[in-house]
């Protein structure tokens, strides 16, 4: 190691790849090698030569790195560095050769024995020794007004086995993490960093950092086998030191990269990787422990979507722990769903450009810190799904694009690789390490972070040639057809290793179109002749646009639209659904959920009220976005997040926003503890229409039911009009129904028009039921009931 800098080096993010030349670690000029000083304390020294007798023969023996390696080494070039540099047996002795740029002096240590290298210029040092066997040793490096006793970097044997590079070859190490990035840990004894990297195109690779001041030149990788795998140990380099991999391009130019494996990153708008190692102590054992108890899509789920950096703008994730449980536990949310998180240069995306797939960003805290909130998050019952981002990457040009000098985690054709709306660069699914990349973040982020779901995003983007393209911007697949074969090959091993490893976690795939089978298992083919996909959940994209642009209409009108409400259960059992209210359908111009409504402002509150009421009580998962649930009128603007001022009672209105959202509360209550409401919601016999087509009374009544038959009755009026006495067809075998909610309570804002007395059946069969009941249908609201 070179001595630290009294300033700090060139920054790694305008780094060009030049060299900082002729300075030493001090920032000056070298003294010419004739005024160097003899290393201090040397009692043996090493020729520049040797002779050894060969058949008779003396044959000269030099250790100095002959010329072709000298030019590699300086070119950083060399795919074998160590084969070089260190100690190796040679006939007459050890050879022992450094490279250390800008050293004045190098001595090796080895017990008793202290040998002065000989001095080869351009800051090669080598000599030999008479020993049997290479000893450990240690260098002892004079600089210009510094000495400094360091390990030799090139002593080490590699630190990935013969298993980790099969794995790697095969594409198929699902803990990738483990063995590619930068991991501190002690090898043969000795404390350091291991560094690899994936970069087969590469002509060579140096690792450059705060520790070199940013210049690779003396730590050149070696280069393991066929695997395009590059390794390096260094001594005395531990975590929290900043480094990126220098990569010398087939075409000889240099790049400074970030790690794609770095578990930590510097704070953008800074680029540079940081070494890591968690020190972090789990204490949700048992949550963890219960997580699998249900499936997913047979237990309740109500999402809050929360983008971190903008909830509570300002606040670490150690701050937002204190907060954000208790806030999403008090409303009875069963999971948050987080915004992108991996690390991401400009925030602006959201998350939705990520250049560090393995870091949570650093804008909030370290990695541990994020595991703090996770862990308190379990703690207080809430599972925990991530917003994940495999469809593409930007084109920074300092993260994965054209990585080693060649399109390596993109496609090679431009066609395929060019995403057509995001200005991204789409993954080459198809090559099977840039699939492992992605299989094993999924891996990752479950197992390394306790994440307990991923929500896939852009899955229509994947699966689709043609997506967002042209005739002529793409060509069919092997069979003629627009489907993307490497994509879903690579959808189905993700989902498949995570349910595999991960008990308890459930996928979800933001997905678009009809694709067939997107939550059918893998091995079940469908009739397009695929297998599933393998997701546990999709987004109902279609019930969303569906049911807000009927809820946009005026009341008068809604008659016109009624099947929008009522299409969604003709495929309601296709696949397994989560009915999605996102951040996507409030930014944009798309407006708020409650600037969606029409009418007045207590029209408006009260059509979201009775919104809510229908989707909560909707076969379906739900997710809504934050600042919805208290009626935020504005737009959701990542810059200052959610509008809490609404409910500081200060403010004169407070009392409408917190209305809504004691309705959200009391909607999770009461959801979680019916059964009707998610025990069945994938199968047919957990619906049952009451009445489906009072299209002219702008009315939807349908029976939700438990598997033993437990009924719920969800009755939703979309008219401004109080209707009495509405008669409703209801089994004849419950002898009374209870109003358990009314969104036009008078705590929630509304009107009041409730029915506070069991309501009992008569005998007078009516839609097609043998017994009916007479209820008072308050405006612009949704009325669940239960058996007395």
């Amino acid at each position: 190691m070179t001595p630290r800098p009294s300033s700090s080096g060139p920054d790694p993010r305008k780094t060009t790849g030049k060299k900082p030349a002729g300075k030493t670690p001090t920032g000056k000029k070298p003294a010419k090698a004739a005024k160097k000083k003899a290393p201090r304390r040397t009692t043996a020294s090493a020729n520049a030569s040797a002779t050894t007798s060969v058949s008779g023969a003396e044959v000269a023996v030099s250790p100095a790195p002959d010329a072709a390696d000298r030019e590699r080494l300086l070119a950083g070039t060399h795919h074998d560095p160590h084969a070089v540099l260190g100690a190796h047996r040679v006939p007459g002795g050890v050879a022992f050769r450094v490279f250390r740029p800008y050293a004045l002096a190098v001595t090796v240590l080895s017990g008793e024995l202290r040998v002065g290298l000989h001095d080869d210029g351009d800051g090669f040092f080598s000599g030999l020794v008479p020993l049997k066997d290479v000893p450990a040793h240690r260098l002892l490096v004079a600089y210009e007004g510094t000495e400094q006793e360091v390990e030799d970097p090139y002593r080490f044997l590699p630190t990935l086995g013969e298993l980790d590079l099969h794995l790697l070859g095969e594409g198929r190490h699902e803990q990738l993490w483990r063995a590619l990035g930068a991991h501190p840990t002690t090898h043969e004894g000795v404390a350091g960093t291991r560094f690899a990297v994936w970069a087969p195109n590469a002509r060579g690779v140096r690792v450059a950092g705060g520790f070199n001041f940013w210049d690779g030149t003396g730590h050149p990788m070696r280069s393991l086998g066929s695997t395009g795998v590059w390794e390096l140990f260094l001594p005395g380099v531990g975590a929290g030191e900043l480094y990126k991999f220098e990569i010398t391009r087939p075409d000889g130019s240099r790049t400074f990269r970030a790690d794609p494996l770095a578990r930590r990153t510097e704070v953008p708008p800074a680029t540079s990787s940081v070494v890591h190692a968690s020190h972090y102590t789990w204490g949700d054992e048992e949550w963890l422990a219960h997580r699998a108890d249900a499936p997913a899509h047979e237990a309740p789920m109500s999402v809050y979507e929360v983008h971190l950096p903008s909830w509570r703008p300002g606040l670490t994730y150690r701050q937002l722990a204190e907060q954000l449980p208790a806030y999403v536990a008090d409303l009875g949310f069963t999971h948050v769903e987080l915004m992108p998180f991996a690390e991401h240069p400009f925030g602006g995306s959201w998350g939705y450009q990520v250049t560090g797939f393995y870091a949570p960003t650093a804008r909030l805290g370290d990695p541990d810190d994020f595991k703090y909130l996770v862990d308190r998050l379990h703690r207080a019952g809430i599972g925990v799904l991530m917003d994940w981002v495999p469809a593409h990457f930007p084109r920074d040009d300092w993260a994965l694009a054209e990585f080693d000098g060649r399109p390596l985690y993109e496609h090679s054709d431009p066609l395929r690789a060019a995403h057509p709306d995001w200005g991204t660069l789409e993954f080459d699914f198809g090559r099977r390490e840039v699939r492992n990349f992605l299989v094993a973040n999924a891996v990752y982020w479950c197992e390394e972070f306790h994440i307990d779901g991923l929500r896939v995003d852009a899955v229509a983007s994947m699966l689709y040639l043609d997506y967002s393209r042209e005739p002529g911007q793409w060509e069919p697949n092997e069979h003629g057809g627009r489907e993307n074969l490497d994509a879903v090959a690579f959808l189905q091993e993700m989902n498949a290793t995570l349910y595999r490893r991960v008990p308890g976690v459930v996928t979800v795939a933001e997905e678009s179109t009809a694709w067939d089978g997107v939550t059918r298992a893998t091995h079940h083919e469908g009739p397009s002749g695929f297998g599933g996909l393998g997701f546990g959940l999709k987004w109902n994209m279609g019930w969303m646009h569906d049911s807000l642009d009927y809820m946009s209409h005026e009341p008068v009108h809604r008659k016109h639209h009624h099947g929008e409400m009522t299409f969604s259960m003709v495929y309601a059992y296709s696949e397994n659904y989560v009915l999605p209210i996102s951040h996507d359908e409030v930014v944009h111009g798309k407006r708020s959920l409650v600037s969606k409504m029409p009418g007045d402002w207590w029209q408006q509150r009260a059509n979201e009220r009775a919104y809510l009421g229908f989707m909560w009580a909707h076969p379906g998962k739900q997710l809504l976005f934050m600042g919805q649930e208290f009626a935020q009128g504005a737009e959701w603007s990542e810059a200052h997040g959610p509008d809490w001022w609404l409910l500081d009672p200060e403010y004169g209105a407070s009392a409408d926003h917190r209305g809504v959202r004691d309705l959200v509360r009391d909607l999770n209550t009461v959801y979680r503890a019916t059964p009707a409401l998610w025990r069945r919601d994938t199968h047919p016999s957990g619906f049952s229409w009451v009445v489906g087509d009072a299209a002219e009374d702008n009315v939807l009544a349908f029976l939700r039911l438990d598997a033993d038959g437990t009924p719920l009755l969800a009755v939703s009026n979309f008219a401004p009009v109080v209707r009495s006495g509405y008669r409703l067809g209801v089994p004849d075998e419950v002898p009374a129904w209870h109003e358990v909610l009314n969104t036009d309570a008078a705590r929630y804002g509304g009107g009041d028009v409730v029915n506070p007395d069991p309501v009992k059946p008569e005998p007078q069969g009516w839609h097609g039921r043998p017994a009916s009941i007479r209820l008072t249908l308050p405006p612009l609201a949704t009325v669940w009931l239960r058996p007395a």
